[in-house]
């Protein structure tokens, strides 16, 4: 379905332009895990990478949905799914595959100021939304919650950690349910907002 997506003969202009920014985030995405953790190498490329994905997704579909279920509900969501990883990280450290992937990610959490780490992680995350559940999902025709997700997955298998794709489709999928439900980024955005400021917070204390 992606295949389709992207070899579709006389693809829209909207439809080029996501592609092509897909695979310019993809490339820095994977650079930016190839770079030494806490390196101003890794911030630049880090701080592009969200750059790409949110220019790329502008402007952002986040509609006028302000009531205080419409932010709260979100902000639950993501408290909500954090728990649910918390439990699997907790049986995933006692594998060694699963224990190694889940800690090469962390050091780069553990490596730097907690703001400096703080503030990339949320701006990434804010950007992802607005690429991905934003401009993909908008182009990708009858059925955006299987491309939107298969092409956010594609683009974190850049960072060859399987950890990290895996929690692409979950949350990616989950992502895609809040934005075919809401019509915007809204939900998405907040809920994913809240699930990486808490596996931020928490995540690491298990893997040292």
């Amino acid at each position: 379905m992606i295949r389709e997506f992207l070899a579709t003969p006389g693809l829209s202009t909207r439809r080029r332009r996501v592609a092509a920014v897909a695979v310019a985030g993809t490339g820095l995405l994977g650079a930016s895990f190839a770079a030494e953790p806490d390196s101003a190498e890794f911030y630049r490329l880090t701080l592009a990478t969200a750059a790409t994905w949110a220019l790329g997704g502008l402007p952002p579909d986040t509609g006028d949905n302000r009531s205080r279920r419409a932010i709260l509900s979100p902000i639950l969501i993501g408290g909500a799914t954090f728990t649910v990883f918390y439990g699997c990280a907790l049986i995933a450290r006692r594998i060694p595959l699963l224990r190694k992937a889940i800690a090469s990610v962390l050091r780069y959490a553990e490596q730097g100021p907690t703001p400096r780490v703080l503030v990339i992680t949320l701006a990434n995350g804010a950007a992802e939304e607005i690429f991905f559940r934003g401009a993909v999902y908008s182009v990708a025709g009858r059925h955006p919650i299987v491309v939107s997700t298969g092409i956010y997955a594609c683009a974190t298998t850049a960072t060859r950690n399987p950890a990290l794709v895996l929690a692409s489709i979950l949350m990616g999928t989950l992502f895609g349910l809040q934005r075919r439900a809401t019509g915007t980024i809204q939900a998405p955005l907040l809920t994913h907002l809240t699930w990486s400021t808490l596996m931020l917070r928490y995540l690491p204390r298990l893997f040292h």
